[in-house]
């Protein structure tokens, strides 16, 4: 049997993480249901598939897919500071992830408009549309709530006098958060935009 050294301090994981990625877990399962579905319809429903992803505008989706992926670059630099204890390092590149992740959403609405404007598709047109509308939607919802965290996390930043570990750990979790909605957003991307 192993004995402890004497005075060495148990390590306890961070009930928080762990909270954080075990809601993710669930999460993930969400967006699994979600892929089925799509995937479902298009086997059932080819000929509507080969006819309406002509309509996306794919450069401009590779595009933007690429700002909210280098919000993931922005956002890790910002837990690194956050774990340095550089509050202002962290909320510099928080901010720029929260502008990036905005830029995206505008990104998706914009795709939105030009969609239902000039190409007549929207959720109820077909299944392609309730498909598209369904799963990049409710990933849109996921991103807008991953940029409330980041204006929750900045702001408590600006209003504490003193930045201690459980600032560090709401910035940390914040991160991990926005790590799993950009990660599930490479997998939409190729599902719908690349495979199509």
């Amino acid at each position: 049997m192993t004995q402890a050294h004497p005075g060495a301090h148990p390590v306890h994981p961070n009930k928080t993480a762990v909270g954080t990625i075990i809601w993710l877990s669930s999460e993930l399962m969400f967006f699994a249901g979600l892929f089925a579905m799509y995937f479902t319809l298009r086997a059932t429903n080819p000929e509507v598939w080969a006819e309406e992803t002509q309509f996306l505008n794919v450069p401009f989706s590779t595009v933007n897919t690429l700002i909210l992926v280098s919000s993931s670059v922005t956002c890790q630099l910002g837990v690194i500071a956050a774990e340095r204890g550089d509050l202002r390092g962290m909320q510099r590149w928080y901010i720029l992830t929260f502008v990036l992740g905005a830029i995206f959403i505008g990104g998706q609405v914009y795709e939105y408009a030009h969609l239902i404007q000039a190409e007549g598709l929207t959720l109820s047109s077909s299944p392609y549309g309730s498909a598209f509308y369904l799963t990049t939607g409710f990933h849109g919802l996921h991103v807008t709530a991953g940029l409330v965290a980041f204006l929750f996390v900045i702001a408590r930043s600006y209003a504490s006098r003193r930045y201690g570990n459980e600032q560090a750990t709401a910035a940390i979790v914040t991160s991990y958060y926005w790590h799993f909605v950009d990660v599930v957003w490479i997998a939409l991307f190729f599902m719908i935009y690349v495979l199509q």
